[in-house]
C-alpha cells in the first residue's frame, strides 16, 4: 500500500512540474543548493509545556550554486492547541542578493503567522502548514507591504526495510493577496515540490535530503518566469 501511494504521488508531482513549465512561454532555469536547520521545543522547564519556541536558519546558493544568494533567520513562538495542532507568530530577516534579487542586494523583514497540524496514519505521517506573511522590503522607493499566503502539505512514508528511514514528498503553493511596488501581483506566486528521504538519527535529530523544484510566476515582469532545480538539505531538531 505505501509503495502504491508513493508511486501515485510521484507521478502527480512530475505531472505538475511538467504542466507548470509548459504553461510558460519562456522561463529561466538555475541549479541551487539550499540548507536549512530548524529547532523546535517548548518552555516546559519554565512550567508551561504548551508554550513553544521556533528557531530556523537557512542558506541558499544560486547561480549554479556558486554564490550565496539568500539567508533566512526566522525565530518564533507558538502555542499547542492540542497534541496535533499549534499556532505560531514570528519574525524573519532575509538578506537577499543576486540572482534572487533583480538588480541590487536588499534586506527583507517579515512577520509571519502559521497553523501547524500533524498526524500519524497507517501509511505514514501527514503534515499541514498554513502560513501568512507580511513582507517589508528595505529598498529605496519601496513602501508597500506584501501580503502572502502559503500552504504546505508533507507526507512521510516509512520504509519498512530500513528502520528510521522514510520517503518524503511535499508540495507548497504561494498566493499573493495584493499588488505591490516590488512587482508582485495578486494571485499565484510560486509552487515548490519536494521529493527525498528523511532519516531519524535519534528522538531529537532528523535529517532530510532531496530534490526541490521551485517554479516562480513573474507575469507582467521584465524578468522571465523561473524554474529552480534545488538540492535541499535539512536538519530538524525537536526538543
Amino acid at each position: 500500500m505505501p509503495k502504491k501511494i508513493s508511486s501515485i504521488i510521484i507521478a502527480a508531482m512530475l505531472l505538475f512540474i511538467n504542466n507548470s513549465a509548459s504553461a510558460a512561454t519562456a522561463y529561466a532555469e538555475d541549479f541551487q543548493t539550499w540548507g536549512n536547520m530548524t529547532a523546535r521545543g517548548n518552555f516546559g522547564a519554565l512550567g508551561n509545556s504548551r508554550v513553544l519556541w521556533w528557531l530556523e536558519g537557512q542558506g541558499r546558493f544560486g547561480a549554479n550554486a556558486t554564490r550565496f544568494s539568500q539567508g533566512i533567520i526566522r525565530p518564533g513562538v507558538g502555542y499547542a492547541l492540542t497534541e496535533k495542532t499549534s499556532i505560531w507568530l514570528g519574525y524573519g530577516w532575509i538578506p537577499t542578493s543576486l540572482p534572487f534579487a533583480a538588480r541590487h542586494a536588499f534586506n527583507e523583514h517579515r512577520i509571519w503567522q502559521q497553523l501547524l497540524w500533524s498526524d500519524k496514519f497507517s501509511f505514514g505521517t501527514l503534515q499541514s502548514r498554513t502560513r501568512l506573511e507580511q513582507r517589508f522590503f528595505d529598498i529605496p522607493g519601496s513602501t508597500d507591504v506584501h501580503h502572502r499566503f502559503r500552504q504546505l502539505f508533507k507526507l512521510g512514508i516509512p520504509i519498512a526495510e530500513v528502520p528510521n528511514l522514510s520517503f518524503v514528498i511535499a508540495n507548497e503553493i504561494f498566493m499573493n493577496f495584493n499588488d505591490v511596488d516590488m512587482g508582485f501581483q495578486s494571485g499565484f506566486d510560486q509552487n515548490r515540490v519536494f521529493g527525498g528521504f528523511a532519516y531519524k538519527f535519534n528522538p531529537v535529530v532528523t535529517g532530510e535530503i532531496g530534490y526541490l523544484n521551485q517554479y516562480l510566476n513573474r507575469r507582467n515582469s521584465s524578468r522571465l518566469d523561473s524554474m529552480q532545480h534545488i538540492l535541499s538539505v535539512n536538519l530538524f531538531f525537536n526538543f
